[in-house]
């Protein structure tokens, strides 16, 4: 069993006199409630993935225990098991060292390759053979980026000879150099430029189609920025260990890549020039064009306010931009859309020109907009699929239905020209939808906070039912006393956009008494986060769903989870209010939504107000106890980014900007240390490996000169989750559980010292 140590800085002053106190019991109710109601639903079916063939469609659902793997064939109608569960969970075991049930497999979704599934996250992908159901860990080919845009030099490149298309030619990279040779020949350098400070990547390699060319990218290398961490307390050994990260941050040099063309049978390099993509934040793989006539490629400039798809021609290296995007605030990479038509004579491409996020047809000689292709006060989220036949795009936006919550999904189909949008969805919800390879049929998961899922299959050309798939089943869970969270709604700051949130109230609620109030934030920019499906658990790794809201409510708080100005899938007025400008986190919207909310409930006691957050949300519930003391009184932060100067250079340039300027101080977490006057614990995992740790103890530091009192927890060998199973109840989500009792709720919390007399386990 792991120890944890809990450093204490200083010790609360001030709290209100401690009034009657909970539980063990109650508390440790709370704590397992998530687990506890897990498992109580059948039924409730995932979104969908499809078959190459088409033939059949995948998804997960819930059984009693757990989670099933169902394949459904379309032509029969039949559902059976994906896979093995049991064996699938055995393989894997005897790789990893782990337990696992056959229904609670640590992962929500897969891929088949080859008599094999495929799964895993950002940090490890397995593959399980579906034959003899043995598994091993997949292995990243390539070299590893930074956060996409410093190449780690100490893991060599993939060298390996690449072979044109037409299999009588191979290229690599000698000395730094292009090589190239006949197959079976001898090698021949047709590059002298290169160098180990100015080298040529071999996994840029890009042979044109008709195999008489290719292009590739020399590197100037950025910042070698290394992040060194102290494991404190590693399971095999007694002494500490050093761990190191590259971990490029904002204002550091990234990798500039320069395109570089070559006629391969005279060996002749054809120079680009480079005025189209200079000062690069990043360049994205060389695309051929399917006639040979050119290469692209998309062009981000660092800050993130201009953006170019670039195409070069291949006989003379002459680029011309086919798509400039530029913008007076920031081009959101997260939501970067491009597909090229009929050899790039034609683009289409995402953009928020007009205010919303929309598509735009482009003409790919000119670079000139040949039409805009959606248009209106709501928001293109995702292109699924573009038919260049028949000339449809099939998308998922939010906003277009009047009266409709603006969060919620739909899909649908447009013309290149701009006419006959048609829905494919249409039930008052947020809506999954996988489309078949051929584009004939769908299948459509939909659902609300208060809406189970539905999961149906669907014809494209009319939208008519095949089948009802799945219908969930939450009985069982009502019964154990789940309720649905309350939607709310309110103006924000102008006083006349709508701001949207969620209520969660205690099981036991009396609207005769007054309640505290806690909110959940993540003001992260780069997405929404109020719930909109039902599912109130969250996923494997997911954050703190209503589920978890409700574990704390029970213990008599009221607890909200609002949307504010600054977050996505609104306007792009409504996002800038983020740029340069991390620090506000809509607290001006949030406020106001929380006083709303009390104007109309006299149970809701805003006069006490805390908050909580993890990563970006750990981040805000600091800033609300600095820059809003008069508001938020107590917090609890999470794995904080509390210093954009000190996090990962890809998420806090999009927001900021680049070169590091005055914006990134006025959102520190630790320049306004100075300011606390509530009640603040922060919690860090020693190992965390995307924000660097050493931001929670810099703003720990600074309380410290500042002669502030502050609570820390750190935990020895945790990364970003900061762990959440340390034994019979969960110790982290205890130990807010304890802060806000003891310093919002003004109640007395169990002395767990000695409470807890068991000893170590052996």
């Amino acid at each position: 069993m792991r120890f944890f140590c809990t450093i204490m800085l200083a010790l609360a002053a001030g709290a209100a006199p401690a009034v009657a106190g909970v539980s063990a019991a109650d508390v440790e109710r709370s704590v397992q409630l998530r687990e506890n109601w897990m498992y109580l639903t059948e039924n409730v079916a995932d979104p969908a993935s499809w078959s190459a063939d088409g033939k059949s469609f995948s998804y997960r659902k819930t059984v009693p225990g757990g989670f099933a793997f169902v394949t459904y064939q379309v032509a029969s109608g039949k559902k059976a098991p994906a896979f093995d569960q049991a064996r699938i969970a055995a393989g894997l075991g005897k790789v990893t060292g782990e337990t696992y049930a056959a229904l609670r497999l640590p992962f929500d979704t897969f891929r088949f390759a080859d008599k094999a599934i495929e799964f895993g996250d950002y940090e490890k992908q397995w593959r399980c053979s579906l034959v003899d159901y043995s598994c091993a860990a997949l292995t990243r080919p390539g070299q590893p980026r930074g956060f996409g845009v410093v190449r780690d030099l100490s893991i060599p490149a993939d060298n390996s000879p690449r072979k044109s298309p037409d299999g009588k030619w191979e290229a690599r990279v000698e000395n730094f150099n292009i090589a190239v040779r006949p197959v079976g020949g001898a090698w021949k350098r047709i590059s002298t430029d290169g160098s180990e400070g100015n080298f040529y990547d071999p996994e840029s390699i890009a042979w044109s189609p008709d195999s008489a060319k290719l292009a590739a990218y020399r590197v100037r290398p950025g910042f070698r920025r290394i992040v060194t961490r102290v494991e404190t307390s590693p399971g095999n050994q007694v002494e500490p260990r050093l761990v190191t990260q590259l971990y490029p941050k904002p204002g550091d040099a990234v990798d500039i890549d320069q395109p570089a063309l070559f006629h391969v049978a005279d060996g002749r390099q054809i120079p680009v020039p480079g005025v189209l993509f200079a000062n690069p934040y990043n360049l994205t793989k060389l695309e051929w064009r399917k006639d040979s006539a050119s290469v692209s490629f998309i062009f981000q400039q660092r800050g993130h306010q201009l953006a170019r798809v670039v195409a070069v021609d291949a006989e003379t290296g002459t680029p011309r931009a086919a798509v400039t995007e530029a913008a007076e605030t920031f081009i959101n990479q997260g939501r970067r859309f491009r597909h090229d038509l009929d050899n790039g004579r034609e683009v289409i491409w995402m953009s928020e020109r007009d205010g919303w996020n929309h598509l735009y047809l482009f003409d790919g000689a000119t670079g000139a907009v040949k039409r805009q292709i959606t248009k209106g006060p709501w928001v293109v989220r995702e292109v699924i699929k573009v038919d260049e036949e028949k000339r449809h795009i099939y998308f998922a936006a939010g906003g277009m239905t009047p009266g409709e919550d603006p969060y919620f999904q739909h899909y649908y189909r447009i013309d290149f020209d701009g006419g006959n949008l048609r829905p494919l969805t249409t039930a008052n919800a947020y809506h999954d939808v996988a489309l078949s390879p051929d584009m004939s049929r769908y299948v459509d998961t939909y659902s609300r906070v208060d809406l189970p899922p539905v999961s149906e299959l669907r014809r494209t050309s009319d939208g008519s039912l095949i089948a009802r798939i799945e219908t969930a089943d939450i009985s069982r869970l009502l019964a154990a006393g789940f309720r649905t969270p309350e939607p709310f709604v309110a103006k924000g700051r102008d006083g006349k956009t709508d701001i949207y949130g969620l209520i969660v109230r205690p099981r036991d609620f009396d609207p005769a008494k007054r309640y505290p109030v806690i909110e959940n934030i993540y003001a992260g920019p780069h997405s929404s986060f109020v719930p909109k499906t039902w599912w109130p658990f969250g996923y494997h790794g997911g954050g703190d769903k209503v589920v978890g809201m409700q574990s704390l409510a029970d213990l008599g708080f009221i607890v909200v989870q609002i949307d504010g100005m600054g977050t996505l899938n609104r306007s792009k007025a409504f996002h800038d209010v983020a740029w340069k400008n991390l620090a506000d986190s809509g607290f001006p919207d949030r406020i106001l939504w929380h006083k709303a909310v009390a104007a109309q409930h006299s149970w809701y006691d805003v006069g006490r107000v805390g908050i909580y957050g993890g990563s970006a949300g750990g981040q805000s519930t600091l800033l609300g106890l600095l820059f809003h003391p008069d508001f938020y009184k107590v917090g609890v932060a999470y794995a904080g980014c509390f210093d954009n100067r000190m996090d990962k250079i890809s998420w806090n340039e999009q927001w900021l900007g680049w070169p590091v300027d005055e914006s990134y101080s006025a959102s520190s977490g630790v320049d306004h240390a100075w300011r606390l006057q509530g009640k603040l614990l922060m919690i860090v995992g020693e190992q965390d490996s995307n924000v660097d740790p050493a931001s929670t103890f810099q703003v720990a530091d600074a309380l410290i000169k500042a002669n502030k009192d502050f609570d820390l927890l750190a935990l020895p060998g945790e990364g970003h989750g900061v762990g959440r199973s340390t034994g019979p109840i969960d110790y982290v989500q205890r130990r807010q559980f304890d802060f806000f009792l003891d310093h919002l709720a003004g109640q007395a919390t169990p002395d767990w010292n000695m409470a807890t007399q068991a000893g170590p386990a052996s």
